[in-house]
């Protein structure tokens, strides 16, 4: 066979390669995070078990993973063969028929251990459609170091106003030292999952009964007026810039006394080889203010395969190896118990876990109360919490999330970027026909 022209897509050379070699390749789509990472790097394991299957991977940003995966799916490109997708997907995607469902899968996968508000949200009448690697809530991780100092305590349910005045007494930008570390980058699912549940906590909701969008009512505005006052006042610099990733690295460099974010990070903080304060981090609920709905959201990175896919049997293979109870064994052997996937298994809380792991309490109470079927304070007219499972909101949710993010850096008011949102999301409805 003549080298693989330059010309040519290097996942199309792997496959004429592989076809060669009588294995078959799997492209396998992840996001950059430490998690997803160490599942690549522990693949070879996999690889070494299975022979006959080679793993080609593409690991992208959060928001550029999700832009070329909806592309590729909503198109039936074909481009890969294992997906890393979240409930909003496996929900919308399944129902219209483009995910491969996860049947028959072997008695060894123990989906009975699998917690049922991650099936159920992973799941389309019944079906499942992708399999968990890990599940999430948010919460608040803090500085116990700088707390004692300032003769602070933190309460284990604190509010948004109490996390605000923390911040304010702890931040210290002329030492590098900021009071609060929350989402900026604009995204439907980066600064509005944040948002939303900061929204949510306030007594905001996305849409009234009638999918009527809600921006321009006091609960929206007492939430956002919050953000961008309390992140001009004791975040970062550049916060418009900083997503999950960013914001761990400044929390782990020693430059947040206060973030607030996914649950799964627990173990990133707590690792010594990539935190400087891993001795010195607390773990509590994520903030509430007039109400606890909402306050915390439910996601889960997750294996799915799409039905363009023409090695469907050996990505189930893939995906069954990844998400397994062997896995966990895998992670716990290599890299130690407190690094394990969180928060889709029951198994994984045993006494030993719960132990290595000083976030593993909170996580799972998060996760127990999280219903996304009942998200807000009044009543709404769709499912999530931390985003609303309607197709359009993606489109919709990215726009906000720009507009919001304006606010943060100056470019607009609080007031002016919530009519903006308003008008655009009302527009966006009227278009896609709802109430339907």
């Amino acid at each position: 066979m003549k080298p693989c022209s330059k010309a040519l897509l290097l996942t199309t050379c792997m496959t004429l390669s592989s076809v060669t070699l009588g294995a078959q390749t799997l492209t396998i789509a992840t996001v950059n995070n430490s998690d997803m990472i160490r599942m690549q790097r522990l693949s070879k394991t996999f690889e070494a078990e299975h022979p006959d299957i080679k793993l080609n991977w593409v690991v992208l940003e959060e928001n550029v993973l999700r832009q070329r995966l909806t592309t590729d799916i909503a198109t039936q490109g074909g481009q890969f063969d294992v997906l890393t997708i979240g409930m909003y997907e496996a929900a919308l995607w399944g129902a219209k028929g483009w995910l491969q469902p996860m049947q028959d899968l072997p008695a060894s996968y123990e989906l009975d251990d699998v917690f049922p508000s991650v099936r159920e949200g992973l799941s389309v009448k019944g079906t499942l459609y992708a399999l968990p690697f890990y599940a999430e809530s948010s919460m608040t991780y803090y500085r116990t170091d700088l707390f004692k100092e300032a003769g602070l305590s933190m309460p284990e349910r604190p509010t948004w106003e109490q996390i605000g005045e923390f911040a304010a007494k702890l931040n210290k930008p002329d030492q590098e030292q900021y009071g609060l570390c929350l989402r900026g980058k604009a995204g439907w699912g980066e600064n509005m999952a944040l948002i939303t549940t900061l929204a949510n906590s306030y007594g905001a909701r996305w849409f009234d009964e009638q999918w009527k969008p809600e921006f321009t009512g006091p609960e929206w505005k007492n939430a956002l007026s919050f953000y961008v006052d309390n992140m001009k006042k004791s975040g970062p610099p550049g916060a418009s810039s900083n997503g999950f990733n960013e914001n761990l690295a400044l929390f782990n460099s020693g430059k947040c006394a206060i973030w607030v974010d996914a649950s799964v990070a627990g173990s990133f903080v707590t690792d010594k080889s990539q935190s400087k304060v891993a001795d010195h981090v607390g773990f509590t609920y994520a903030p509430h203010q007039v109400t606890d709905k909402g306050s915390a959201w439910l996601y889960s990175w997750s294996l799915a395969i799409p039905a363009s896919s023409k090695a469907k049997d050996a990505a189930k293979t893939f995906s069954a190896w990844a998400t397994s109870k062997q896995y966990a064994a895998l992670v716990a052997e290599k890299d130690g118990i407190a690094n394990v996937p969180p928060g889709t298994r029951a198994s994984t809380y045993s006494e030993a876990y719960m132990q290595a792991a000083p976030f593993a309490r909170v996580t799972l109470e998060s996760l127990k109360v999280a219903d996304p079927s009942k998200p807000t304070l009044k009543p709404v007219p769709y499912v999530g919490i931390q985003l609303v499972t309607i197709p359009e909101f993606q489109a919709i949710g990215t726009q906000v999330g720009k507009l919001f993010s304006a606010a943060l850096i100056g470019q607009t008011t609080v007031d002016q970027a919530l009519a903006a949102a308003q008008q655009s999301t009302e527009r966006e409805m009227k278009r896609a026909g709802y109430p339907k």
